[in-house]
């Protein structure tokens, strides 16, 4: 008798043991899925999450194309959770302050610029690690362009603009937005104002005339957004738009 009241305390001592480890467990699966329900938020609502994931993906993908050692790609996969986390504390804080806040205070309106400001850093930085990272792998196709473009005919390059301008209307009319002349996705002044730096950029060794291009193509693009005729991600959209299919016009030459 002793002996079945000895071996139903055990029983009964596993099964709680196994209530707790199975309700841990389960407080455990709740937390991961919190963290990703608010990751997936903030994916959905919040515009510069959109473009950093984005960003990151076409980097990652890159990665594959190119010799990179552990510690590149250790830099890198650092570098874009950075960006992500910052991003998604920005987000966080932002909301904090909403909804504690219900009127106007500049130590809110303080918090929301310095948590914004650490984006900015954060990006910034992953800027200047793709540069180091990426230039002297990119250098090779972009001496083989540059020769091509410096050997093809003037009217080629005129040539270029003109399906750069075509595809970007052609891109409009696909989407259904705006005019083909205004408004809509992508920006074509965008497209054509980077498509054009580009083709300087290819076609000089100056980095200051480079950079000064790609500024004046920067100056377009925000006048486009000042003047509220199309959103940041249509501005954006253009200018890779332009970038690129210059790129691969002048590959193809």
């Amino acid at each position: 008798m002793q002996y079945k009241n000895e071996l139903h305390v055990k029983i009964l001592s596993l099964y709680r043991s196994g209530v707790i480890f199975i309700k841990k467990v389960k407080k455990l699966i709740d937390s991961f899925n919190y963290a990703i329900e608010g990751l997936i938020y903030t994916v959905r609502t919040q515009r510069n999450m959109r473009i950093h994931m984005v960003a990151a993906l076409l980097v990652l993908s890159a990665c594959f194309f190119y010799d990179l050692t552990k510690m590149e790609l250790l830099v890198i996969t650092i570098t874009i959770t950075m960006v992500l986390v910052c991003e998604m504390i920005n987000t966080a804080i932002e909301f904090a302050i909403d909804a504690t806040t219900n009127y106007y205070h500049p130590l809110a309106k303080l918090a929301k610029n310095v948590a914004a400001g650490a984006v900015l850093v954060t990006a910034i930085n992953s800027i200047l690690v793709g540069y180091i990272i990426f230039w002297d792998r990119l250098m090779p196709f972009t001496f083989v362009v540059i020769k091509k473009i410096k050997n093809s005919e003037p009217y080629m390059i005129f040539l270029s603009l003109v399906i750069v301008s075509l595809a970007t209307v052609i891109a409009k009319a696909i989407f259904g937005e705006g005019t083909p002349l205004k408004g809509g996705m992508p920006s074509g002044h965008s497209a054509i104002g980077f498509s054009i730096a580009t083709t300087i950029a290819l076609l000089t060794e100056e980095p200051t005339v480079i950079i000064l291009s790609y500024i004046m193509a920067f100056i377009v693009a925000q006048s486009r957004v000042d003047s509220q005729v199309h959103s940041v991600l249509e501005v954006i959209a253009g200018g890779l738009f332009g970038t690129l299919l210059t790129l691969l016009i002048f590959k193809i030459l």
